[in-house]
């Protein structure tokens, strides 16, 4: 265990937290330097515990001997910073209210989408979706509703943002995914024996509980934007167009929210 005070928000150990963007953290160049940031108790344990290797921990002083001993613990000799709350108030531009710890890891590495279907039932390719909020309702929704793994186009919010981190609460690192084209995923989908079902305001479709759709062996979920939805490429090779029936005058809902009902529809059984 190292736990380190710092004395002020200036100090160089800590800027890797609150000094480099998404993008900056993201390095494209240097892909080996690449990190990520999670954020809170739970979202640090469930990384610490999927098997990521922290680079520094900066946490609340007051939590170094209470709630946040086990994750010092966890992190081993990896350097744990800490500071009074005026100072982390400087450095992030608010008070803290609750427990607060911040641990950068660096990236993982992509994983094959082989091994993204292997064993898998239920599958859900993303596309196109820009907001990093909403693929990290997915991810949380997925954890929960027993979709064993997720696809995303290459042109989809990260998974590993701040954001998409932080709203996931950690299933970003319990949950296989990886990015490939949509007509790729639909390929290999197809030749893994699943049903592939694309989620449209387009006819002809069938209501998301029909009877076709009960008790499918292997279903792979195809969500697109908000404003736009799945391109018709994609549209094109989806084994059914699904959609699901609202109250008359509503003809959309939150991808999240979307995504949700239908997980739990089609959820695999006992």
């Amino acid at each position: 265990m190292a736990v380190m005070e710092i004395a002020s928000a200036s100090a160089p150990e800590v800027q890797m937290f609150f000094g480099m963007t998404d993008a900056q953290l993201r390095s494209r160049q240097r892909p080996e330097e690449s990190m990520l940031i999670a954020e809170g108790p739970k979202v640090v344990r469930t990384a610490l515990e999927s098997g990521l290797k922290p680079v520094a921990m900066l946490m609340r002083k007051k939590m170094v001997n209470t709630s946040g001993a086990d994750l010092v613990r966890l992190a081993g000799s990896t350097p744990v910073y800490t500071a009074e709350d005026d100072i982390l108030a400087a450095l992030t531009g608010f008070r803290l209210q609750r427990a607060w710890v911040l641990c950068a890891f660096p990236r993982p590495a992509q994983t094959p989408l082989s091994s993204c279907l292997h064993g898998a039932r239920r599958v859900a390719f993303l596309e196109g979706l820009n907001e990093p909020s909403n693929v990290g309702a997915i991810f949380r929704a997925a954890a929960a509703l027993k979709v064993d793994s997720l696809l995303l186009s290459p042109d989809c919010a990260d998974p590993f943002h701040r954001r998409a981190v932080r709203v996931c609460m950690g299933a970003v690192f319990r949950l296989p995914w990886t990015r490939c084209a949509p007509a790729e995923a639909s390929e290999a989908l197809r030749a893994e024996g699943f049903r592939t079902l694309g989620f449209a305001l387009q006819e002809p479709c069938v209501n998301l509980g029909d009877e076709g759709l009960r008790g499918l062996e292997k279903a792979a979920v195809f969500l697109g934007t908000e404003d736009t939805g799945l391109t018709l490429e994609t549209l094109s090779r989806m084994d059914q167009i699904v959609r699901i029936p609202m109250a008359e005058g509503i003809d959309s809902l939150n991808v999240a929210t979307a995504a949700a009902i239908a997980f739990w529809e089609l959820r695999t059984q006992p």
